[in-house]
């Protein structure tokens, strides 16, 4: 595999490591969105979904997405690389990699790396069944749907399985279908699975009725600014090289984020009089995400168009649930789904050289929407499967008495402030 190439491996074990960052930012970002009475049991269930997927991932999530032996394109064979198993060796007591991979560095960081990827997918979903559901359900569920549903849907996207560029769909169709970095097995997938685990488990009592507001805006906007800053990883990251293509990959992210922070702000300035920070950080997961799937492979004008597309469009959908009466939290659905189907399917449009408008190609299109319809079937069957099962089994929710008074001190025993120790020691003072 020719020599260790330390550039490749210091920014890929770097990118590794903002991905991981990627989960404590959405833990800002989602937690702040809460009531007060619910921050610490989202920071709890985000602290999970970085806990479990690793050891998943040890044991057998890496072996199902890159490593184990293909079974039909659909997943590997979780034996072969049980327990990260010929991925790394001892050497008089001290673990290295057993060998370099195709951009010589050590096969270990990619498995680094791609454990961050299952950790943030995972740690999406939450958002979306906010302030009512049993931490350790949600426990079971991310080890089951890590298993079951996100390292299958890797393999099949990004180890030449079933939706890869070389799958046997691309070869159908005659275009290579493309997701540079998780239009379909982060975003598309977390979303759908968001939904169906809601429409299981019933909304939040009040849903509709009352207005559920969030506790500290200043949280979500450190968590948007931090998830800025980790997908830097996430999609330059995923040149897999220290190259041209990381580099543009920055600037493509950067510039589809700024559009459509701007365009959803615009969308809500019309819409309500207002241009919000709440709206500034939704516009900016929103744009982070439509430039997943097409980071590498569109051109700045259009990564610009796909931001401030994808801005409006999640915009608009964010209001669905309460016509449709889906209660989606914190919109998992509305920004993640949209704008994960937006980005796959606009790369079909824009895709230098192979894209409709870019390339003058319809298959493009065509595969790419076969793919992200693909992706969402998947996830919405197997997610309905664990989450049924868990649901009839120990239940998803805690009782509404216990929603009512606080999913924190119920499930946690705590609160994340003391509010009534703060008087106390005010009166304290004053006497």
């Amino acid at each position: 595999m020719g020599q260790l190439d330390p550039g490749n491996a210091a920014w890929i074990l770097t990118s590794a490591s903002l991905v991981f960052l990627m989960t404590p930012g959405v833990a800002f970002f989602y937690g702040g969105m809460v009531r007060a009475k619910a921050v610490l049991n989202m920071m709890i269930m985000e602290a999970a979904a970085l806990s479990v997927t690793m050891i998943i991932w040890v044991l057998w999530g890496w072996s199902i997405a890159y490593a184990g032996t293909s079974v039909g394109g659909i997943f590997g064979d979780p034996a072969t690389g049980f327990l990260l198993k010929d991925t790394m060796v001892s050497d008089n007591g001290v673990y290295t990699s057993a060998a370099l991979n195709g951009n010589h560095y050590p096969v270990s960081i990619d498995v680094a790396f791609q454990s961050a990827f299952a950790m943030i997918t995972v740690a999406l979903i939450c958002g979306a069944i906010a302030e009512r559901v049993k931490y350790s359900t949600w426990m079971i569920f991310v080890a089951l749907w890590i298993t079951f549903d996100y390292a299958p849907l890797a393999h099949m996207v990004w180890n030449g399985g079933l939706l890869s560029a070389d799958g046997a769909i691309s070869q159908a169709i005659g275009a290579a279908a493309h997701d540079f970095a998780g239009g379909t097995v982060v975003h598309i997938n977390a979303a759908v699975a968001a939904l169906i685990i809601v429409l299981i488990i019933g909304k939040r009592k009040g849903f509709g009725t009352q207005p559920f507001r969030p506790h500290n805006v200043p949280f979500v906007m450190l968590g948007a600014f931090l998830l800025w800053f980790g997908w830097f990883g996430f999609n330059a990251g995923s040149a897999f090289a220290a190259n041209g293509t990381a580099g543009y990959a920055w600037v493509s992210t950067s510039a589809a984020t700024a559009a459509a922070m701007l365009s959803w702000g615009f969308t809500e300035k019309i819409r309500t009089g207002h241009y919000t920070a709440m709206g500034a950080a939704s516009g900016i997961v929103a744009g982070l995400v439509a430039i997943t799937p097409a980071a590498d492979v569109v051109s700045p004008l259009w990564a610009i168009v796909m931001g401030a597309i994808a801005g409006v469009l999640t915009c608009l959908a964010c209001g669905l649930k309460f016509k449709l009466g889906y209660d989606d939290s914190l919109d998992v659905v509305g920004v993640h789904g949209v704008g994960g189907f937006t980005g796959t399917v606009l790369i079909g449009f824009f895709g230098e050289g192979t894209g409709l408008f870019a390339g003058g190609d319809w298959r493009q299109l065509v595969v790419q929407l076969i793919v992200a319809l693909v992706a969402i079937v998947w996830s919405a069957v197997i997610t309905g499967i664990i989450a049924f099962a868990l649901e009839k089994t120990i239940g998803w929710r805690v009782t509404e008495a216990q929603e009512v008074g606080g999913i924190d001190l119920a499930d946690q025993g705590e609160r994340a402030y003391d509010f009534a120790g703060t008087a106390s020691s005010v009166l304290k003072e004053v006497k």
